[in-house]
């Protein structure tokens, strides 16, 4: 188990892993990729260039920078996020990580396109948790809403517990392997049915399938996402957070594009390191 768990390995994880190095904490990064840093052909009004640099140079500047001071880092992808009282305990596709504090930088989730009236019936019938609320769905038909690896893990944790589960790809085409027993629907969606309660979703053919619940697990697992799982409190769509960006869970930290705001390297970066120095005091003050 390390001092500090931090997901995600761009501006915002990197620069507050160097805070953490640099106090003697024992710091393990997760990350899957670049992020939006891969879509940068070149960056230029960022503080100590000389020449610009392309998005993935930049990246990799920093991730030898967190090794350099002694970072360990895996590259997963992360799918869960468990709280229990002590330590956070992230679940990847390839193991496990453990921490006494925890740092979501793992950008913001541009590829997400809710459907309408989605946010209306969160929390009834629409999640984004499956460890979380399987169990209020037993025996009943429910969807995943995804096509990759993320929606994969969601539906193995939904098959052995509600009645049915249908993948839900709008549109896509499914990149993982999904089990028999998952049915799979390409069709693109319109809309979610329901008053208060969700009973369904309509296709643009005008067709509908009766659902009693539905778990959006769209591209990988987002810092709202895991957040969710972990616990935190959240203000209508964004999870609140003090001014050391921790959320309601103690310990438990978010910065960088996740957040919302100015999607820039400079401001990652800054939150980046406001949330490794309370993260820093945090661990202080708990170990005392």
């Amino acid at each position: 188990m390390a001092d500090m768990l931090i997901i995600g390995y761009g501006p915002a994880g990197v620069s507050a892993s160097l805070y953490a190095l640099r106090s003697g904490l024992d710091v393990l990064m997760v990350g899957k990729d670049p992020g939006a840093l891969e879509k940068a052909h070149m960056i230029e009004n960022y503080y100590g260039l000389e020449k610009p640099l392309s998005g993935t140079d930049l990246f990799a500047v920093g991730k030898r920078q967190a090794e350099t001071l002694g970072a360990k880092i895996v590259d997963d992808e992360v799918t869960d996020l468990f709280f229990d009282g002590k330590e956070f305990v992230a679940t990847g596709l390839q193991g496990e990580y453990r921490g006494r504090a925890c740092i979501m930088a793992t950008g913001s989730a541009r590829k997400k396109q809710p459907l309408p009236r989605m946010a209306e019936l969160e929390g009834h019938g629409v999640s984004y948790c499956a460890i979380c609320d399987a169990f209020f769905y037993r025996g009943k038909d429910v969807a995943v809403l995804g096509s990759g690896e993320y929606a994969l893990h969601e539906c193995n944790e939904l098959v052995n517990v509600v009645g049915s589960v249908t993948l839900l790809t709008n549109g896509a085409e499914p990149t993982a392997a999904f089990p028999e027993s998952v049915k799979i629907d390409k069709r693109p969606l319109k809309a979610l049915l329901g008053e208060g309660q969700l009973t369904g979703v309509v296709f643009m053919d005008e067709s509908e399938v009766k659902l009693d619940g539905l778990f959006v697990a769209l591209g990988s697992a987002s810092a709202m996402d895991l957040a969710r799982k972990a616990g935190a409190a959240f203000d209508g769509g964004n999870v609140v957070l003090d001014k050391g960006f921790m959320t309601t869970v103690p310990g438990l930290f978010a910065a960088g594009d996740c957040t919302g705001g100015t999607l820039q390297v400079a401001v990652a970066v800054g939150e980046g390191a406001i949330a490794g120095l309370a993260a820093i005091k945090y661990l202080r003050e708990t170990r005392a």
